[in-house]
Protein backbone atom coordinates (compact mmCIF):
# COMPACT_ATOMS: atom_id res chain seq x y z
CA UNK A 1 0.00 0.00 0.00
CA UNK A 2 1.60 3.36 -0.51
CA UNK A 3 1.68 5.98 1.34
CA UNK A 4 -1.00 8.82 1.00
CA UNK A 5 -0.11 12.06 -1.35
CA UNK A 6 0.06 15.28 1.05
CA UNK A 7 -2.89 17.02 0.78
CA UNK A 8 -2.95 20.96 -0.69
CA UNK A 9 -5.26 23.38 1.61
CA UNK A 10 -6.27 26.89 0.69
CA UNK A 11 -7.46 29.13 3.22
CA UNK A 12 -9.34 32.46 1.53
CA UNK A 13 -10.60 35.73 2.52
CA UNK A 14 -8.31 35.91 5.85
CA UNK A 15 -8.61 39.38 7.49
CA UNK A 16 -5.73 41.52 7.66
CA UNK A 17 -5.71 41.81 11.24
CA UNK A 18 -5.08 37.80 11.23
CA UNK A 19 -2.74 37.39 8.79
CA UNK A 20 -0.50 39.86 10.26
CA UNK A 21 -0.31 38.15 14.05
CA UNK A 22 0.01 34.78 11.82
CA UNK A 23 3.18 36.45 10.60
CA UNK A 24 4.63 37.73 13.75
CA UNK A 25 4.01 34.66 15.28
CA UNK A 26 6.03 33.11 12.38
CA UNK A 27 8.46 35.69 12.84
CA UNK A 28 8.90 34.59 16.87
CA UNK A 29 8.94 30.83 16.04
CA UNK A 30 11.55 31.55 13.34
CA UNK A 31 9.14 30.04 10.68
CA UNK A 32 8.02 30.95 7.47
CA UNK A 33 4.07 31.75 7.12
CA UNK A 34 3.70 28.19 6.14
CA UNK A 35 5.71 26.48 8.34
CA UNK A 36 3.89 28.21 11.18
CA UNK A 37 0.51 27.32 9.92
CA UNK A 38 1.39 23.60 9.73
CA UNK A 39 2.83 23.61 13.19
CA UNK A 40 -0.84 25.09 14.63
CA UNK A 41 -2.13 22.50 12.77
CA UNK A 42 0.03 19.63 13.92
CA UNK A 43 -1.00 20.99 17.46
CA UNK A 44 -4.83 21.40 16.49
CA UNK A 45 -4.73 17.41 16.21
CA UNK A 46 -2.02 15.75 18.16
CA UNK A 47 -3.22 13.18 19.83
CA UNK A 48 -2.56 14.24 23.47
CA UNK A 49 -0.62 11.18 25.77
CA UNK A 50 -1.55 10.57 29.27
CA UNK A 51 0.60 12.16 32.53
CA UNK A 52 3.40 10.01 34.10
CA UNK A 53 3.88 10.64 37.49
CA UNK A 54 7.03 12.39 35.70
CA UNK A 55 5.03 14.57 33.77
CA UNK A 56 3.38 15.87 36.29
CA UNK A 57 5.95 16.44 38.25
CA UNK A 58 7.73 18.57 35.28
CA UNK A 59 4.37 20.84 34.80
CA UNK A 60 4.48 21.17 38.15
CA UNK A 61 7.66 22.60 37.73
CA UNK A 62 7.20 25.04 34.45
CA UNK A 63 3.87 26.22 36.72
CA UNK A 64 6.06 27.01 39.51
CA UNK A 65 3.11 26.20 41.66
CA UNK A 66 4.53 26.67 45.23
CA UNK A 67 2.18 24.81 47.57
CA UNK A 68 0.75 20.64 47.89
CA UNK A 69 -2.86 22.14 47.37
CA UNK A 70 -2.12 23.87 44.29
CA UNK A 71 -0.37 20.79 42.73
CA UNK A 72 -3.45 18.50 44.03
CA UNK A 73 -5.95 20.61 42.11
CA UNK A 74 -4.04 20.39 39.38
CA UNK A 75 -3.71 16.63 39.36
CA UNK A 76 -7.68 16.38 40.31
CA UNK A 77 -8.70 18.72 37.16
CA UNK A 78 -6.34 16.72 35.00
CA UNK A 79 -8.20 13.22 36.42
CA UNK A 80 -11.34 14.93 35.51
CA UNK A 81 -10.71 15.90 31.92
Amino acid sequence: MEPPMPVNLSIKTVPDDIADRLRRRAERHHRSLQGELMAILEEAVRVPQPLTPDGVLAEVRRLGLATPSESVAMVRADRGR
